[in-house]
Formats: C-alpha cells, sequence, structure tokens
C-alpha cells in the first residue's frame, strides 16, 4: 500500500513537471514573438500613380475599316525552312533536320 502511494506520488510530480515546462516554454515563446519589431511586408511592384491625361489634341476620326483592306505592313516572319533556291543561296534552316524515327512518309494524294 505504500509502495503505491509512493509510485502515485512520483508519478504525479513527473506530470506536474511537464506541464510546468511546457507552460514556461509557451510563455517563452510568447514573449520572444511579441518582443520582436514587427515585420513590414515588402511588395513586389510599386502601387501605380495616376498619371495626368495630356489635353487631347484635334486629331481625325479613324479610318473606317474595310472588308479586304490592306494589310499590314509589317514583314511576314521567316519560314523554319526556306525553300531550295534560298538554301543554295545560303540560307540556313532554323531548325535542325528532324530525327530519322520522327519522320513521316509522305501523304498520298486524292
Amino acid at each position: 500500500m505504500a509502495a503505491d502511494r509512493t509510485r502515485l506520488r512520483n508519478d504525479m510530480l513527473i506530470a506536474s513537471t511537464l506541464v510546468v515546462a511546457g507552460v514556461a516554454i509557451a510563455v517563452l515563446s510568447l514573449h520572444a514573438i511579441n518582443a520582436a519589431p514587427p515585420q513590414e511586408i515588402a511588395q513586389a511592384t510599386q502601387p501605380l500613380q495616376g498619371t495626368p491625361m495630356p489635353e487631347p489634341q484635334k486629331t481625325t476620326a479613324p479610318a473606317e475599316s474595310k472588308p479586304g483592306g490592306e494589310r499590314p505592313t509589317t514583314p511576314a516572319p521567316q519560314p523554319a525552312r526556306p525553300d531550295d533556291e534560298a538554301q543554295k543561296a545560303g540560307a540556313k534552316p532554323a531548325l535542325p533536320p528532324a530525327p530519322a524515327e520522327k519522320t513521316a512518309p509522305p501523304l498520298e494524294k486524292k
């Protein structure tokens, strides 16, 4: 009977020590969080600022669009594989030739 009381007393002492240690760690952690200076949040881009609109000048109305009108004047992009004449003239293809296993047989015309 005395052994049971001693065993219970030791268990209660260990349990209360663990609870006190846990509370102490929690208090110290909260104190460290509150003691640190507040961190500022970094902003990736500058905030947008309104720019004053320039006074509109007298402009003519845009031309009406017509079906079949002129195409843009920018030059067309060059093909990845220049034609045979261009290759003979010295133009190099932009892409390397396809590997043999990825080359398909020619299509049959119907």
